[in-house]
């Protein structure tokens, strides 16, 4: 039980020095397709060290739910990082799917609650069109990890790895990685390097934040946006089972590294669709996973 505790926090440590560096090789990796310089590869670990040295600046008109949606949004990232057993630790029997997709529901909810509490116009905004996508993303998401999850027969994610190696987890793979690009913001759902006030929606709702809460903000973005990409690279590219730590680790990274070089190379050739455009494209997202489920039915 040691062991595995032990190993449940070397994980969510892991995670987050990982997201930061993923975060960074994106943001390089598009400014290089697109002939720009661009920002170092560790760049996002010093923006992340200059906000958390700032003191935050709150709204008296808030109350105590602006207060903790930083630490709520990062700790729900972090929870849900931890439940997929990369490791293979087991000390707590809670690493499910259904688990895994409302702990991002909760900070998606939190957050909204605090863009609308400082009654900005932007904040509202925000939020309502995270609202919004959100109802278009869940359904599709669910989908997707059950046409895996037919396959296995079980929700249990240390049930379901390489779950998705066959001909049906390839449409399913391609179903969520729509799911991943509108959950993590990114073009052509949302540009996360803008603050264009008519085109921002995650970025809107941080508007009210500063200091080392925005910094928190941030940070859970990128363990987030990391996560769905170990999720993936675990349901359909895990590593050999048994292999050591280190080894496990190393692959990891190689892997979720090139799954974030194709959202860079997606983000450079895609354009933002407009807002009422999204259903389409989640419309396509649900077509793939439906049809994983749906062969799955039929192997």
């Amino acid at each position: 039980m040691e062991g595995n505790v032990t190993a449940l926090g070397g994980q969510i440590i892991f995670l987050m020095l990982l997201a930061p560096l993923i975060n960074g090789i994106i943001k390089k990796a598009k400014a290089l397709t697109q002939r720009r310089r661009g920002p170092g590869v560790l760049q996002p670990y010093f923006d992340i060290l200059k906000f958390l040295k700032r003191e935050p600046v709150v709204s008296a008109h808030t109350s105590w739910i602006t207060l903790v949606t930083p630490y709520v949004c990062l700790g729900a990232s972090l929870a849900a990082g931890s439940l997929i057993p990369l490791w293979g630790h087991s000390a707590f029997q809670l690493g499910d799917l259904i688990a895994l997709t409302y702990l991002f529901a909760l900070a998606k909810f939190f957050l909204a609650l605090s863009a609308l509490e400082p009654a900005s116009a932007f904040g509202g905004m925000g939020s309502s069109r995270e609202m919004m996508i959100t109802t278009l993303v869940e359904p599709v998401l669910v989908l997707g990890l059950f046409g895996v999850v037919m396959v296995a027969g079980t929700t249990d994610l240390a049930g379901l790895a390489g779950a998705g190696q066959n001909p049906a987890g390839v449409l399913a793979f391609i179903g969520l990685m729509v799911v991943t690009i509108a959950e993590t913001g990114r073009i052509p759902v949302d540009n996360p390097d803008t603050h264009l006030e008519l085109t921002m929606v995650h970025e809107a709702m941080l508007l009210e934040f500063s200091g080392r809460h925005l910094g928190f903000l941030h940070w859970a973005a990128m363990v987030k946006q990391t996560v769905f990409l170990v999720l993936l690279t675990y349901l359909f590219w895990p590593h050999p089972s048994g292999s050591p730590v280190l080894q496990a680790a190393g692959l990891l990274v190689g892997k979720v590294a090139l799954l974030g070089l194709l959202l860079a190379v997606l983000e450079s050739i895609m354009a933002k669709m407009r807002l009422f455009k999204l259903p389409e494209l989640m419309v396509g997202g649900a077509a793939f996973c439906l049809l994983a489920v749906l062969s799955n039915s039929f192997l």
